[in-house]
Parts: C-alpha cells; structure tokens; sequence
C-alpha cells in the first residue's frame, strides 16, 4: 500500500505509551519554553534502551498535575485522529505521577477524563492500560491496581509491568501477578524486549493475555507454538526495537517469522514521540524492508480486534469498521 492508502486505512492500536507519546506542541505549551526535536526523540544513532529512556525525562515534567493528565488523554487522541485510528489501548504508570497533591485514584480518573473529552472531539474509541514499574514495590504496584480494577470497564481495560526488563526479571513478579489475575484485571506484560525467553514464558504461566515485544521468541518454534495455542497476542513495535538494539538489524526482525507460525502478531508503536513515529510510518516500514503484505497487514489489524481488551460490543463494531460496513 501507498502512505496515502495506509493513512486512510482504519487502525487499532493496542502497545502505545501515553507519555512518550505527546505531541511536541503540547510538551511546549506545558513547559513555556520551545523544545528540539534531539529533546524528545531519538535518532538513529540510538545504542540502548537505556539511552531511549532517557527520552521520558521531559514528558515526564508535563503530567505532574490534573490539567497536565486531563491534556495528555486529549492530545493523544488527537494525534491518533491524522492517521485515522480507531481504537486504542494507551498505557501509562499512574504511580509515576501521583503528588502530596493527586493520588492513585486522581491521576487515573483526570487521565481518562481527558481521553473521554478527546474521545467526543476525535472519535477515536479508547481504553486505558495501568503499568506497574518493575523498579516499584510489589504493595504499591498492587495497591496501584487495585485502584485501577474500581475503573475497569469504565475506561481501563487491563493492566501491564513495565520498565527495566534486563534488571527485574518476570520471575520477581509471579507473586503480583497471581493475585492480579485472582482479583479479575486482565493483563499484558512487556517480555522478551530484551532477549531473555524465559521472562516470555513466565508471562505465560503467569496468565498474561498479550505479549509486548516477544523479540526473544525468534528463533524458538517451541515457544512461538505455545503462544498460538493459547491464542495469547504479540505487540510488536518495529521501529521501537531497532532504537532499544532489541534486534540488531532490519533483517533480524521477526515480524515475517511470527505471522508465519500462527501467532497473532500485531503493529503498534510503542512511543510515538520518542521513537518519531505513527502506525502509517511502522507499517510503510514492515511492508518495505520485512516482505509484509497488504493482506499481512489487514490480518494484523484484524488481530488487534481479536486479542484487544474491548468489550464484545466494541469489537463488533471495530470489525465492521474495518470491513467497511
């Protein structure tokens, strides 16, 4: 497909952070200053997923009150609305934010306020994903959740863990998220962004429903069978992954592999600002440099419908949507 036709193509989004993902006219308006695109992004000379973090340091500084939050949930949906996205699941780490001023409950409700307002104004449908931080403590990560889970169906639709995979490994967080899964919230995990296996498969056992990344799956049929068996999603963001050194190189990007082994793979991109990119952008990308398909593409949209965290009645009417009816 052409950039044209990728933009007028109706999309769903499931992996995308809110706060690496703010317009650069908002992150000005919210600072008062002006800021360079080097601020905000990174480049292609970017050698870790140490050095992308660091990307989140501004951002950061615009979502420390409510009318931050409130104008974050309304931006993002407006830059989702240029490249015609439907329904988006967008992720973010409540306790991040929360001041002497603004607790858990706080943070979350002004979030969903403002996507509600951008919602009205866009008509992009939307759903909020809760991270907990891996650098956090297990009673505030949960205590966090539990916070989220008096939201669920009312604008939050899972939760995620999120953050240093390499130095807190999947197996530290078993515990947590037995009882998340006890308490009712479904959830994704971010796994194998950062080669480790093992943290895929223990996301598994744990009862995630989707995958983020799953780049250490490549290569491993053995795993890639269980995730298609257990019809559990993959969220991938190509451009992300080449920026983190998650894969070395174009050609050892697993997109190709996973579509082939059955999994259902989707296209997203992670953060939208600091990676410089859209889903028309990652798509064009896939389909230049990795053999994907313009039915490749649809099956990837139609993946996202599949394993989204919408309610049947939204999935319904996503999938006419994007059949067109």
């Amino acid at each position: 497909m052409t950039s044209d036709e990728l933009k007028k193509l109706p999309k769903i989004e499931l992996h995308c952070h809110l706060d690496g993902s703010l317009s650069k006219s908002f992150i000005q308006t919210r600072l008062g200053r002006a800021v360079s695109e080097g601020e905000l992004s990174v480049n292609d000379d970017c050698d870790s997923l140490k050095t992308y973090l660091e990307k989140f340091s501004l951002p950061g500084q615009c979502l420390t009150n409510e009318e931050g939050l409130f104008g974050a949930g309304y931006d993002i949906l407006s830059s989702m609305k240029k490249e015609n996205v439907k329904y988006a699941e967008i992720r973010f780490a409540p306790l991040l934010h929360v001041t002497e001023k603004m607790n858990t409950e706080q943070v979350i409700r002004t979030t969903l306020q403002g996507l509600k307002k951008g919602k009205e104004d866009f008509g992009v449908e939307y759903n909020v994903i809760v991270c907990a931080m891996r650098h956090h403590d297990e009673t505030e990560n949960y205590k966090m959740i539990k916070t989220a889970y008096e939201f669920l169906e009312q604008g939050v639709c899972a939760a995620d863990l999120a953050g240093a995979e390499a130095a807190y490994p999947m197996s530290n967080f078993m515990k947590l998220f037995s009882k998340v899964k006890k308490l009712g919230m479904p959830f994704t995990l971010h796994a194998g962004e950062c080669g480790s296996v093992k943290n895929i498969l223990d996301s598994v056992e744990a009862g995630a429903k989707r995958i983020g990344h799953g780049i250490a799956m490549t290569g491993h049929p053995d795993v890639q069978r269980i995730l298609k068996d257990k019809h559990i999603g993959v969220e991938m963001c190509p451009l992300s992954n080449l920026q983190t050194k998650a894969v070395r190189c174009i050609e050892d990007y697993p997109i190709k592999e996973f579509l082939n082994s059955g999994i259902l793979a989707t296209i997203n991109t992670d953060n939208r600002t600091v990676s410089n990119t859209t889903l028309v952008k990652e798509m064009n990308f896939v389909q230049q440099f990795c053999g994907i398909s313009d039915e490749e593409i649809m099956l990837m949209i139609k993946n996202a419908i599949d394993v989204s965290f919408a309610n049947d009645d939204l999935k319904h009417k996503l999938s006419q949507i994007i059949k067109g009816e």
